[in-house]
């Protein structure tokens, strides 16, 4: 199993943000997570990012411990989150260089030459950040997110803001991005997206998994409804 989550639990005073998550994928899947807002999404993808630190519970990783072996576990971890991290002034090419540059690697421009080929930004390598569209940006954002070629990619609410050709653009680059080799974890409000690109699917209520199951038993007609049952119940 590559990713392990047992009994995680994260309070803020007296709220239960997260009420005993547990969850296993095997390496190369690729999890949508649904769930209205408040439901405990965005906490569960900051612990698993190790910008929040759980109230209890376990996270493993590609078998490392999130909390006895923080590092090596990093290591692993690409992140988009509402944030790009990426510096508009800054060209496109300088943005993926400077981060392999950190992550020491011994091409930095070659990796980021690699990089934009892979997210189809090439053409757009000397421009900077500023002059891209924001579909364009967020795309510079999951290739900055891959400088380290992580095991396990997790992304937050990546299609918000994007209109329906940049959205469709970058669910294209998430199925090239997708392979036997990472695993990957999307949080989204976009039901019709993230069942075109999911392998597995999940809804999250009120700080509870309430559901799990294998894209491939669903049936996409059929899944809209049983998504809002299921929030009705709790």
């Amino acid at each position: 199993m590559f990713l392990q989550v047992e009994s995680l639990r994260k309070s803020y005073g007296g709220v239960e943000a997260l009420q005993g998550v547990d969850l296993q994928l095997e390496k190369g899947e690729l999890l949508c997570l649904f769930g209205p807002n408040g439901a405990g999404k965005s906490t569960l993808l900051k612990i698993l990012a190790t910008l929040l630190a759980p109230t209890s519970g376990t996270v493993r990783a590609a078998g490392f411990d999130l909390e006895e072996h923080p590092e090596a576990y990093r290591a692993r971890l690409g992140v988009v989150s509402h944030q790009s991290f990426l510096y508009a002034d800054l060209t496109a090419r300088e943005n993926l260089a400077f981060y392999a540059a950190l992550y020491g690697m011994d091409d930095p421009d070659g990796r980021a030459d690699d990089l934009l080929e892979r997210v189809d930004l090439a053409h757009r390598a000397d421009a900077p950040v500023s002059a891209l569209s924001r579909g364009m940006q967020q795309r510079l954002t999951i290739a900055r997110a891959l400088v380290n070629d992580p095991d396990l990619l997790l992304l937050d609410e990546p299609f918000t803001g994007l209109d329906e050709h940049a959205a469709a653009r970058l669910r294209d680059q998430l199925r090239l991005l997708h392979d036997r080799d990472r695993t990957v974890v999307l949080v989204t409000h976009n039901l019709r997206r993230g069942l075109e690109s999911a392998t597995r699917l999940g809804i999250l209520s009120r700080g509870r998994l309430v559901y799990l199951e294998d894209r491939d038993r669903v049936d996409p007609a059929a899944f809209e409804a049983e998504y809002f049952r299921l929030l009705e119940v709790r």
